[in-house]
């Protein structure tokens, strides 16, 4: 199409249209909304500075995706229910096709719009819970290639505002307006949204993206998206206190807890707010905040540690948790829960599938059983959270175990929203933190972890083998006369006796592994028998 340019309603600046679906724009001198009628140009009334999220995209620049070009034509600036924001980019592509680019928590998500058919059943927002699969084909949602047929699951469910935009946006933008909305989760990377604002949902489907996938040219304007882990942390200083903070995630972060006065600190509108002085127990991490170390082939910086508790027949258990960041690949976790270490990362809804009720589920083809359930509680944090972290939070919890691996359920509620949150935690060996970011001598565990590895089979025999080898050998060195001083032969005998009752040792001890793994927990399949 050819641009469109008229005058701004509101200060006469020249305003430029260039795609032909848009219904507003806004003026990049007064921030003025103008919206597109039949014969003029209105004004809607100015709008809000956008907040700095310091992202690397940016309205004006191109790129390509699966081979078609595309420019950022604008963005709207949406804020969440739970706090913060969100950016959501619009992507013109060949005939002015549409994109919608998401962009949060360091993630981004490619969707276009999927018109439903007229005669369509669609779930109202009313009746819409979080934790619905889509499976049939009368709900119309996009049919996939999975050899699951798992579907879409709604993941988050909630009401956000329309704080701020920049550029060409296709839809009549108001800011403040309400938005009803319904985040899915879909096979692998697939994800999705509907969209309530009328009498029917608007489809948006997709899938989650990286910053390779969508070939950004720069234009000079913009600096390249950080390489490393620790590019691009920024000090500041505490405004209670005043003394030094860093910020290692800024456009990502919007709690901040200060080290030296503990004070939480809200950092979600570009500034620092004090918000209250935290009259906690304090807690030293033993992996220092900022570190740097290296799991799975990536560079983490911690950035934020927190304390959360559970109770459980009126025992109080804690658990520490270390907030990773990486800016290519966003966010992660190491959980350490009575000396023992796992390394949690957040994984699709869509991948569970239910079976027996709620004692077992299915991930990835791997059955999981009901290790506990209940509810998280914040006994103490310091560092950045990339959400309005409160030591008011509670979460609503449900925890599967196949050793070594274990799968979070993470609900959380507030009055205008609901969100299901799945990770998946991989147990790692003490050796393995310790190496990573270069520590010793870390606390061991003295208790079979919940997700700990019992010793294998070939373990056992094979360290039978070691130790039968060895006392042959000094067998003929000292009883066989070999040496000067030989050893008595009731000595030996007795050795012999251990190592051969070795294997029986340990092998009794795996039965009991298994048994004590499962001694805090009210599912245990070992109950009766104890």
């Amino acid at each position: 199409m050819k641009k469109r340019i008229v005058s701004c309603p509101a200060c006469a600046a020249p305003v430029e249209f260039k795609l032909s679906t848009s219904l507003v724009t806004v003026c990049d001198f007064c921030r003025s909304v103008v919206a597109r009628a039949d014969k003029k140009v209105e004004d809607h009334g100015k709008v809000a500075d956008l907040v700095e999220t310091n992202s690397p995209i940016h309205r004006g620049l191109s790129g390509k995706y699966e081979k078609k070009r595309f420019e950022v034509v604008g963005r709207v600036q949406y804020q969440h229910p739970a706090g913060g924001v969100w950016n959501e980019w619009y992507l013109r592509f060949s005939l002015d096709k549409v994109g919608w680019l998401a962009e949060a928590q360091g993630k981004f998500y490619l969707m276009f719009e999927r018109r439903f058919a007229d005669e369509a059943e669609l779930p109202s927002f009313e009746s819409l819970n979080v934790g619905h699969r889509f499976q049939s084909s009368a709900e119309s949602l996009p049919k996939k290639k999975s050899s699951t047929g798992s579907g879409y699951v709604v993941a988050e469910k909630g009401v956000a505002t329309a704080a701020t935009a920049d550029g060409e946006i296709p839809w009549a933008f108001r800011q403040n307006a309400e938005h009803r909305f319904a985040d899915l989760h879909g096979d692998g990377d697939q994800f999705g949204t509907l969209e309530y604002s009328g009498d029917r949902p608007r489809g948006f489907f997709g899938h989650e993206v990286s910053l390779a996938d969508l070939n950004l040219e720069s234009d000079g304007w913009e600096s390249a998206p950080p390489a490393g882990p620790n590019t691009s942390a920024l000090q500041l200083n505490c405004p209670h206190c005043a003394g030094p903070l860093t910020l290692y995630a800024p456009d990502q972060s919007q709690r901040v807890t200060c080290p030296s006065c503990h004070s939480l600190l809200d950092c979600g509108q570009g500034k620092l707010e004090y918000l209250q002085t935290l009259n906690l127990p304090v807690v030293k991490p033993v992996i220092p905040l900022g570190s740097v170390g290296k799991l799975f082939d990536t560079e983490y910086t911690v950035i934020g540690f927190m304390v959360r508790y559970a109770v459980w027949e009126g025992k109080t258990f804690p658990w520490t948790e270390y907030l990773l960041y990486n800016p290519a690949k966003g966010f992660r976790w190491l959980v350490r829960n009575d000396g023992h270490w796992s390394f949690v990362e957040s994984v699709p809804l869509s991948k569970v599938m239910k079976h027996g009720g709620d004692r077992a589920v299915n991930f990835d083809g791997k059955e999981f059983k009901l290790y506990d359930k209940g509810t998280a509680y914040v006994r103490f944090v310091v560092g950045e959270f990339y959400w309005r972290l409160t030591t008011e939070e509670t979460v609503e919890t449900r925890d599967y175990i196949a050793p070594p691996l274990m799968l979070s359920f993470e609900t959380t509620k507030s009055e205008k929203g609901e969100e299901k949150n799945l990770s998946l935690g991989t147990y790692l060996e003490i050796e393995t933190i310790e190496a990573a970011f270069g520590l010793k001598d870390l606390p061991r565990a003295f208790s079979v972890g919940t997700i700990q590895p019992q010793p294998s089979r070939a373990d056992v025999w094979g360290l039978w083998v070691c130790l039968a080898s060895l006392l042959a050998v000094l067998d003929f060195v000292f009883v066989s006369g070999a040496v000067k001083t030989p050893v008595s032969q009731g000595h030996f005998m007795t050795a012999q006796f251990i190592v051969a009752a070795f294997p029986l040792v340990m092998l009794a001890t795996r039965g009991t592994f298994e048994v004590n793994r499962w001694k805090n927990s009210d599912y245990s399949p070992y109950a009766q028998s104890e």
